[in-house]
């Protein structure tokens, strides 16, 4: 057996060697393009487009919505708002006044709440602490879920009933189907709801995910299939005549993949990535999605469209090509008055799409009047509303 050399070891100067965590550099919240291309689509009134951009490069505050049904979540209201929050009121952590958690004032019976407290000040208060700790055991206990602003508000829209069927086209990871299981209980006088939710999603792994969050709420009204949503199947329904009938649903959630331009604000990597043609390369695949929703919407039902994406190709270029499409049989909800004390901002009638760079657009028109971009902490989600 041979034996090893001892080769002389380098006397390379190691002072200049990068440490752990070194080759990372601090991202640049800053993109040109971006803030050309929807400066010039006025998505924000002129005078607000500062702030606007400001206040996108600043971190995401935290938001978390009391889960479960009625009796259960208001249980848990009640304790946070006269144990918890009224501890918070006034506290001052090393000469720092603390925010108190605010409602979301457009959300029904004060179940959402805004918490700006960051994680160094957590560790530096036992009020906080206590706090802190209390969120994690009900998160745990499935009684609170940390669930972004704008991601609670497609559900609301739909108007749920007990008796609906209704199914949400692109599910995962869940806290929206969750929202959909909690209004179809929503009704206490109704012990076990006609209605069901049948939560999709095209990837498998997530589905799991989507099964965790769901058997948190001991709903037996609530079915996960995985299936690519641009062509998921027909189901069918056997009625109390032995008939089998095609399944319609009465609602549908199509909460489509998009490029997530409106969430920089805590994808800080999309600063980097974005450029015009994101959009486009997702256009047909979210057509897709709509078109095999419309078709299994029932007579008389509702869609909610929506996207966390600001651009009109991803939003507006695909209701207006459905709409199109549906040759009258489809019409767009005016929900301006629904969910008062949110900021929203109307839709676009007309915009442009980048077919090469930025210097080459080829306007497009369509009258589109009732979508809305809505604005919650300045991070954006885009709703439309079909019936």
């Amino acid at each position: 057996m041979g034996r090893r050399k001892n080769r002389p070891r380098s006397r390379e100067n190691t002072d200049h060697k990068p440490g752990w965590g070194a080759g990372y550099q601090e991202i640049i919240k800053e993109n040109k393009l971006y803030e050309e291309y929807y400066q010039e689509l006025k998505i924000v009134p002129e005078g607000e487009w500062d702030q606007f951009m400001a206040t996108m490069r600043e971190p995401l505050p935290a938001t978390i919505r009391i889960t479960g049904y009625k009796s259960h979540a208001e249980e848990i209201l009640h304790r946070l708002k006269n144990k918890y929050f009224q501890e918070l009121q006034d506290l001052e952590v090393e000469g720092q006044k603390i925010e108190a958690p605010q409602p979301l004032s457009w959300y029904p019976s004060e179940l959402a709440w805004h918490i700006n407290i960051s994680r160094k000040i957590l560790r530096k208060s036992p009020v906080l602490e206590k706090f802190h700790q209390f969120l994690i055991s009900e998160t745990e206990s499935g009684n609170i879920s940390r669930q972004e602003a704008v991601s609670m508000i497609p559900p609301l829209l739909l108007d749920i009933k007990s008796h609906h069927k209704i199914l949400d086209m692109c599910a995962a990871p869940g806290s929206k189907t969750a929202q959909l299981i909690e209004m179809l209980h929503s009704d206490m006088s109704v012990a076990f709801p006609e209605g069901f939710v049948i939560a999709n999603d095209v990837d498998n792994k997530r589905c799991y995910l989507l099964v965790h969050q769901s058997k948190r709420l001991h709903s037996p009204c609530i079915m996960v299939v995985n299936h690519d949503a641009s062509n998921i199947p027909r189901l069918h329904m056997v009625d109390a005549d032995g008939q089998r009938n095609i399944l319609f649903y009465d609602r549908i959630l199509c909460d489509v993949p998009c490029s997530g331009d409106a969430t920089l604000r805590k994808n800080i990597d999309v600063w980097r990535k974005w450029t015009t043609s994101n959009s486009l390369q997702l256009h047909g695949l979210q057509q897709r999605i709509a078109i095999r929703g419309v078709e299994q919407l029932t007579v008389g039902g509702r869609m909610v469209y929506s996207t966390c994406s600001l651009n009109p190709i991803e939003n507006e270029a695909v209701i207006s090509a459905i709409l199109e499409k549906s040759e009258g049989t489809l019409e767009l909800i005016d929900v301006s008055s629904e969910l008062p004390g949110l900021k929203r901002m109307p839709g676009l009638t007309t915009w442009k799409v980048d077919l090469q760079s930025w210097e080459s657009f080829l306007p497009y028109s369509r009258c589109v009047k009732t979508i809305w971009y809505l604005y919650v902490s300045c991070e954006s989600f885009v709703v439309i509303k079909v019936q």
